[in-house]
């Protein structure tokens, strides 16, 4: 096994991990809505994963517990991150889970056209194949056409930022430590977040902060994950994987919500599921 390929497949399975876990985050999110404002829980998820993180980042680095290179893209990230979130978890309180992750996929598809101009990364057949079958996936999910409800509208913004975002994290991430690089997200983020949390303030009860840290939690270790994965891979072989969230979505959505996906979703679920594999045979043939 050559060291390129077992940085990409290392990477691979760290955004994997990443993706599984992010449809956690967005379940209770949306449970957490139905009681508290969209901005207020995005602020709160930020605010809470910043207390797991910095002292991990603490007990590492001790005082240097920001990284201390290319700031201007660790902030620009951040900004991206907090914007496509608190987008998102508008929508969240709108459509259901498994149409906002739909429209949400916009996002991988920005980030490869993006990696080839400004990140200078190879395009592949693999690659481009991987992509088409996604987004035929998102297109049968969300059958155009049909009538828009805002909450996409606000899914498709939430994705382009985090297309953006992906390519500032693997901007950001070829020399800085994943805790540091999380404390500051964290950080920056809860001050971002801060004025549209003052203004959609609601007090959690007691059996709310449990969700509450959970919230924090799980958004904490996927973002850790994806940070490091970037340190392994192209932003082009990992943005596709973001497509494992529909599948995790699809079941929360069932399981919490009573979301039952139709054959649409079904179907486009398949393509998407594909691509997925494309990018993992790729992978395995490098080994």
């Amino acid at each position: 096994m050559s060291d390129s390929s077992s940085r990409q497949a290392t990477g691979i399975l760290l955004m994997t991990a990443a993706m599984v876990s992010i449809p956690l985050v967005d379940g209770i999110a949306k449970y957490l809505t139905a009681t508290h404002s969209p901005l207020f829980v995005g602020w709160a998820r930020y605010a809470v994963a910043g207390l797991i993180v910095l002292p991990l980042a603490f007990l590492r680095n001790g005082r240097r517990i920001f990284p201390t290179e290319r700031r201007a893209s660790h902030l620009l990230r951040t900004s991206f991150l907090a914007l496509s979130m608190t987008l998102y978890f508008l929508a969240l309180a709108r459509i259901p889970l498994a149409t906002a992750i739909s429209a949400f996929f916009i996002g991988p598809i920005i980030a490869v056209v993006l990696s080839i101009f400004i990140l200078k990364e190879r395009m592949t057949w693999p690659k481009v194949t991987s992509l088409a079958l996604g987004f035929i996936g998102a297109i049968v999910i969300l059958r155009p056409g049909a009538a828009l409800n805002p909450g996409i509208l606000l899914a498709f913004g939430a994705g382009l930022c985090f297309g953006l975002y992906l390519i500032a994290t693997r901007w950001a991430s070829q020399s800085s430590d994943p805790i540091k690089t999380l404390a500051f997200q964290c950080v920056i983020g809860t001050l971002l977040l801060t004025p549209q949390a003052a203004l959609t303030w609601t007090t959690p009860q007691w059996n709310e902060f449990g969700f509450f840290l959970c919230l924090g939690l799980f958004s904490a270790f996927s973002h850790m994950m994806s940070i490091a994965a970037f340190r392994f891979a192209e932003a082009s072989l990992l943005a596709p994987l973001v497509y494992l969230e529909l599948i995790g979505a699809a079941l929360i959505g069932y399981y919490a919500f009573g979301e039952i996906p139709d054959a649409y979703t079904i179907i486009g679920a398949g393509f998407i599921i594909a691509a997925g594999l494309i990018l993992l045979k790729r992978s395995r043939a490098r080994l």
